[in-house]
């Protein structure tokens, strides 16, 4: 009986510390930066920062000092044979004698180093590698802008999800309380049987839209959990809610925001492909110039018929070399020539793209403020429209049981209700959204 007890407990720790690992709960704040931490696109854009660092320093150190060795080991299994005038040795002129030259067995071990002195190509090359790094972090940082304002509306769907199925519950009860009462008083021969028939068609529809919304507020969660870098499964819970997170994302401070271009990194991506083209303008102008290489290198051999290589009284051989390599283009039939061209055409393209992405910009910080302003407009507008559907429902519900009002005009009036309440809900979702486009575009995040 202790044991199984001791057993029981044990269980029950375990599935309760592995409840608590599998459940995370996140404000939207924690939830961007737990994302910019965990997504994948935002570890992927972290290691490719990590690569060009390699990189660059890969296109360092092929200007630094690059030593290597060899070792040769070579045995004839049969020597060749070489035939010289017999006239040499004392014979009669005209005829040959064959004679073997070398021993059968041979080790030859050398080391060298090569250095540049000079290269153009790898001058533009470690220039290339910055900017190749520059790439890389820019690259990361859009990644990161990006991945914050998909957490922002993913975090916001599952709000809108979650708001949604409250205000529908709601509905649902008041719509089955006026529903029974409704019966009730047909059943007592003081109501006409089309008016239950209204609620109940009212009632069916709200259900299907309750189901429904259940539904994508599943995949609304799974949808955040991939955002975050969580599993699709996971337990999340969010700690803001709808109402309040709209509240802190009005800053019409905002709207006031000076709009400059070159803080945005879409922008310095822009100016990066510019500068990257005026790189390999350089690299084809560089391939003119001549080349200077130094090398140094050095050896021992050692011969033998047989392999003693390894005897301490076995002779070896020693040599060195010390030489510099110029090499001078002087005529490449206009092939470099053609191509300097083309890197001057690729240029001027880049920097016309340069100029695009500003005038883009502009429109889309234009466009991006007059959005963000139009939803706060527009969230305070259905914010009054839902009062005055929450009063007109309110009367045309007193009047229809006061028998003033038909059926018709409660389900038109409770329709309306019910379109208000999701243009509301709507309106603080699409709030929140464009703030954050507008940040994104601004490259600013303010949390105000």
């Amino acid at each position: 009986m202790k044991n199984k007890l001791i057993l029981t407990l044990s269980l029950f720790c375990t599935l309760f510390v592995f409840s608590q690992e599998s459940t995370h709960s996140f404000t939207l704040e924690k939830a961007v930066d737990y994302a910019l931490e965990h997504n994948r696109n935002a570890k992927n854009a972290s290691l490719d920062i990590q690569a060009a660092e390699k990189q660059k320093w890969e296109a360092t150190a092929t200007g630094l000092p690059q030593i290597s060795a060899s070792i040769d080991y070579q045995n004839f299994l049969k020597q060749p044979v070489s035939v010289i005038p017999a006239e040499f040795f004392g014979g009669n002129p005209g005829e040959f004698a064959e004679v073997i030259f070398g021993t059968q067995q041979n080790v030859n071990a050398f080391a060298k180093i090569d250095q540049k002195i000079f290269d153009g190509s790898y001058l533009v090359g470690l220039q290339s590698a910055k900017v190749f790094l520059e790439i890389s972090k820019n690259a990361k940082e859009k990644t990161d802008l990006e991945v914050r304002k998909a957490v922002i509306n993913a975090y916001g769907n599952v709000l809108l999800a979650e708001e949604s199925i409250k205000i529908l519950e709601r509905n649902i009860k008041l719509l089955k309380e006026n529903l029974d009462e409704t019966t009730k008083i047909y059943k007592n021969g003081l109501e006409e049987e089309e008016s239950v028939e209204q609620l109940q068609i009212t009632l069916s529809s709200v259900e299907s839209n309750l189901n429904n919304t259940s539904r994508l507020k599943s995949l609304a969660y799974q949808m955040l959990n991939i955002t975050l870098g969580l599993d699709i499964n996971s337990n999340t819970i969010l700690m803001d809610n709808l109402e309040s997170l709209t509240s802190q994302h009005i800053n019409l401070s905002l709207l006031s925001t000076e709009d400059n271009i070159e803080n945005s990194v879409d922008y310095r991506i822009a100016k990066n492909d510019e500068k990257s083209k005026e790189l390999l303008l350089k690299l084809e102008k560089s391939k003119a110039l001549p080349t200077l290489n130094a090398f140094l290198n050095g050896g021992y051999s050692s011969f033998s018929n047989e392999f003693n290589f390894t005897d301490s009284n076995q002779p070896w051989f020693g040599s060195s070399l010390l030489g510099i390599n110029m090499r001078v283009p002087i005529f490449s039939s206009l092939g470099r020539s053609a191509a300097t061209q083309r890197a001057k055409i690729n240029l001027e393209k880049a920097k016309q793209d340069l100029s695009e992405v500003e005038q883009k910009l502009k429109l889309q910080i234009a466009s991006a403020k007059s959005n963000y302003q139009f939803a706060i407009e527009d969230y305070e507008n259905k914010k009054s429209n839902l009062n005055l559907a929450e009063r007109i429902e309110s009367k045309n519900q007193t009047k229809f049981f006061e028998g003033i009002a038909s059926s018709f005009e409660l389900r038109q009036a409770q329709n309306q209700l019910y379109s208000s309440q999701q243009e509301y809900l709507q309106s603080m979702l699409d709030v929140i959204n464009k703030k954050a486009e507008l940040e994104t575009v601004l490259n600013t995040v303010n949390n105000n």
